[in-house]
């Protein structure tokens, strides 16, 4: 059979494998418990009956996604240069990073709240915070990572700092980069989740997939929740989806890694 059927059948399969085991678990529950898992049926249900509420948080948490996330990666990159100029600065720095990366962000949230307000600008800061660590970490790794026999050789043609960055280094890097974006790209529509649970706020209709995530749990609409989670992965899949096409264009033609990748 044809490769490119088979990736398609594959996990059509498996879909519908998972599918009939959710109804069967469903069906063996008792009927006190059945809306602890509701079906998929009941799901798509939820969807049609608050497609207009979803649609709004979608589009909210979206712009707040890509925000953070667009914020992260102009950071970062400026941040990675700064990093790769020499193991001094980085020794300096990388522990503070560190500290970023650890601090949690239910700790963060009341914080930006008292500082920027709740709403769309805190959803964008805890944003940026998720994605920015695993950008500059991998970016600057990138950097610093060219082939020596490569910068040798720039610098033996008089090559200047600024050349052997752009015209060396940063095209080097760019796998590097990819998978610190592949990365951010998962954790953009989460964390502006996140943020939108901890931080978020419903005035002017600018509540996006947390708040009515909060809100349906609150209810008791569990339906509704888990076709908020259902929309929340589909908005993760295609930022991942689309930093894949980017680096599948940009990088095909001369990393194998992208060349041989099934995923």
């Amino acid at each position: 059979m044809n490769r490119r059927w088979l990736n398609v059948l594959l996990p059509a399969l498996a879909g519908a494998v998972f599918v009939a085991a959710w109804y069967g678990v469903h069906g063996w529950l008792s009927e006190d418990n059945r809306f602890l898992l509701p079906t998929p049926g009941d799901i798509l249900g939820a969807l049609q009956e608050h497609a207009a509420e979803l649609a709004r948080a979608t589009l909210n948490t979206t712009i707040g996604a890509l925000l953070g996330f667009g914020s992260a990666i102009a950071t970062s990159c400026l941040f990675a240069l700064v990093l790769s100029l020499s193991p001094l600065v980085r020794r300096s720095l990388y522990p503070y990073l560190m500290l970023l990366q650890l601090t949690p962000v239910i700790v963060v949230a009341p914080i930006l709240v008292l500082w920027v307000g709740a709403g769309l600008r805190s959803v964008v800061v805890i944003t940026f915070l998720i994605c920015f660590f695993p950008m500059v970490v991998n970016t600057t790794q990138g950097l610093i990572a060219t082939d020596r026999n490569l910068v040798d050789l720039f610098r033996m043609w008089r090559a200047t700092r600024l050349q052997q960055i752009f015209l060396l280094r940063a095209p080097a890097a760019l796998p590097y980069f990819f998978t610190g974006l592949r990365i951010a790209a998962t954790l953009a529509p989460i964390g502006a989740l996140v943020g939108d649970y901890t931080a978020g706020s419903s005035a002017g209709n600018g509540g996006g997939l947390g708040f009515a995530a909060l809100v349906y749990s609150s209810r008791a609409q569990y339906p509704a929740l888990f076709a908020t989670a259902a929309v929340t992965c589909v908005l993760g899949f295609l930022f991942v989806a689309i930093v894949l096409a980017l680096a599948r264009v940009l990088l095909h033609h001369w990393d194998d890694s992208f060349e041989r990748s099934d995923i």
